[in-house]
């Protein structure tokens, strides 16, 4: 049987999602290790990477259960044992044979969370730190990505994808008790596309970069900025699906 989960994790508290060679802590890692302890060994797949740092709230998931596990509620209860406190297993349940977590997914979206006042040590880890910004040139800059671009400019090297074209759905900026929220949905995204996207976002807003600059960079004409935003104020926080991805 196939399970689809969601789940949520802390992502200060892992080298990243993806299995690495030269570390467990992973997500990943520790979702193996978890199932190793039940008798399951299986691969788990994820919607997409994270980077080290960057939290999920909506993270999807598969992985196939051998036929001696019947028992969903079950299995759920002990991942959940195993894996707290820095990774929450939310639904886990059936799904038909085709789903994959993440060709299946028809978009993904993230929240960059940004406070304006220095965190306290207890919240350094789940935001990023910036003065008050210049929201109506953020608000400009944001919807310039709007649409399907080429973001050959916007990922960070060494990235292995065929293609670089993406398309932006929804890019905006709103405020949640007293936080600067950037919230960006597309088809995918390129490796640290994100961060990359933001940091430019935040250097027009401090005026250090002009919109032309980033209208010159999104159509590779000119490359003015490669640098990525702090990793601890990213969430994955939701992943779409058609409705064949359905219940079995």
């Amino acid at each position: 049987m196939r399970l689809k989960g969601v789940i949520a994790y802390d992502g200060s508290r892992f080298e990243g999602f993806q299995s690495q060679k030269h570390t467990s802590n992973t997500v990943v890692g520790t979702l193996h290790a978890a199932l190793k302890r039940m008798g399951i060994e299986t691969k788990v797949v994820g919607s997409g990477r994270t980077d080290r740092g960057v939290h999920a709230t909506m993270q999807v998931i598969h992985f196939d259960l051998p036929p001696f596990w019947s028992d969903i509620e079950k299995l759920r209860n002990y991942l959940q044992t195993y894996c707290e406190p820095y990774i929450q297993i939310k639904r886990l349940y059936g799904v038909d044979s085709s789903f994959h977590a993440r060709y299946s997914a028809k978009r993904r979206a993230y929240r960059y969370i940004i406070t304006h006042k220095k965190p306290s040590p207890f919240e350094a880890a789940y935001l990023t730190y910036n003065p008050p910004l210049d929201r109506e040139l953020l608000t400009k800059g944001l919807s310039l990505f709007v649409g399907r671009h080429d973001f050959s400019y916007f990922m960070k090297s060494g990235s292995d994808t065929k293609s670089a074209l993406r398309t932006i759905y929804r890019a905006k900026l709103y405020e949640y008790e007293g936080k600067s929220v950037i919230y960006i949905e597309a088809d995918g995204f390129l490796r640290a596309q994100v961060r990359m996207m933001v940091d430019f976002l935040l250097k027009i807003a401090r005026g250090e970069l002009s919109l032309t600059q980033l209208q010159e960079q999104l159509t590779l004409k000119k490359r003015h900025s490669t640098t990525l935003a702090p990793p601890n104020g990213l969430y994955l926080s939701k992943v779409i699906y058609s409705t064949k991805a359905a219940l079995i």
